[in-house]
């Protein structure tokens, strides 16, 4: 017998101030799974335009319009947002909400002490992990940023980005653009996917045998695969066009596997895309840019350093994001947070900040601060 009893909440949907961000964090499809188990959805006025989905469209479903976001956030227990707030939010937030979204925390000191300060309970889309030790709220917008960041890459090597003039497929007669991504996991395979697709020459490191057998396995002679070690990085820089970096370890800083002195042994003109910007970024030269301005040049190499990846994307990423969210945004508003903790270990594992306690060990180890159990 269920001894939980389901509750009814009231939910707010945000429309995104960060920077060229143009995904929302529900669809109206996603929007209507909610209502249909008796939720309220509050949408503020303009949040899905972006995605391609207009306030009618979810006016049309059941969902509360509203223009001013301070009531929003003054109504409703719990906030659905694609990215982390942004400083000029902070204040909008009252104690014990739930906020919903990427958070990012060991990038973000300043948020990580205000989630704290303010007793927000925040949930991370990048820390939820099912119990086979997969991100289910994270791979989609790592599948999309893998594939985008070839497609970028390819397109800032032209000689008018600074780039080598480089076609990374290469003609009949002349070498192909070589690629090395760094990290195997979602973003590198997604990337090694595409990059194999246009005919470009691809490395691929990881520090696990068993995804690059795995990868070996799939790709047959289409890639070189190398253990991740400093040697084989440094070996990999120099012959590159576009170095990919794709690193993820789950809530936690990334490592600085590129160092400023490496630059110098690339080639003038070579681009990196730094998928890890999120978690501060997998080269020490790395700093976040935004869609309208992506690139940067240390040392004659183009760094591309966006940390939205896939909000250029945004309604593609908003349909895959949405998608998948709506699970576990279901179990916290049926069940409350309190409840939904015990039925499900992976919403557990999101809660990064609750009752004015940092419950990510990661995020805690990244900042010096005190991590405490939920």
């Amino acid at each position: 017998m269920n001894v939980y009893r389901r509750t009814t909440m009231k939910i707010g949907l945000i429309k995104e101030i960060k920077q060229d961000e143009f995904r929302v964090g529900l669809t109206p499809a996603s929007a209507l799974e909610y209502i249909d188990k008796g939720h309220t959805i509050i949408v503020e006025k303009g949040a899905g335009i972006g995605s391609g989905f207009p306030d009618d469209a979810y006016k049309q479903i059941g969902c509360v319009i509203e223009k001013d976001k301070k009531t929003i956030f003054d109504t409703c227990g719990m906030i659905i947002k694609v990215k982390e707030p942004l400083e000029k939010e902070y204040d909008l937030f009252h104690e014990d909400q739930v906020l919903y979204t990427y958070l990012h925390l060991a990038a973000d000191e300043k948020l990580t002490k205000f989630l704290i300060e303010r007793k927000i309970c925040g949930i991370a889309y990048e820390t939820v992990m099912e119990e086979d030790g997969t991100l289910p709220l994270l791979k989609p917008m790592s599948e999309i940023a893998g594939r985008l960041a070839v497609q970028e890459g390819a397109k800032y090597l032209e000689k008018t980005f600074g780039g080598r003039g480089v076609l990374l497929g290469g003609v009949p007669g002349i070498e192909r653009g070589r690629i090395v991504i760094i990290g195997g996991g979602t973003v590198g395979v997604n990337a090694c996917r595409i990059a194999v697709g246009i005919g470009a020459e691809v490395t691929i490191l990881d520090i696990s045998w068993r995804r690059l057998t795995y990868l070996e396995d799939i790709y047959k002679n289409s890639i070189t695969t190398l253990y991740s070690n400093t040697g084989n990085i440094q070996k990999s820089l120099a012959s590159a066009d576009l170095v990919i970096g794709a690193v993820l370890i789950p809530g936690a800083a990334a490592p600085k596997l590129i160092q400023k002195s490496h630059l110098k042994t690339m080639k003038e003109g070579a681009v990196i895309v730094d998928v890890a910007i999120d978690q501060g970024g997998f080269c020490e030269t790395s700093h976040a840019t935004y869609h309208s301005d992506p690139t940067y040049i240390v040392d004659g190499v183009v760094h591309y350093c966006v940390g939205n990846m896939p909000g250029v994307v945004a309604l593609s990423s908003t349909c895959a994001l949405s998608s998948v969210t709506t699970r576990y945004g279901l179990m916290i508003a049926e069940n409350g947070i309190r409840q939904a903790i015990e039925v499900s270990d992976a919403v557990r594992s999101g809660i990064n900040t609750i009752d004015g306690k940092l419950t990510n060990k990661a995020v805690a180890e990244a900042h010096s601060i005190k991590y405490e159990d939920i």
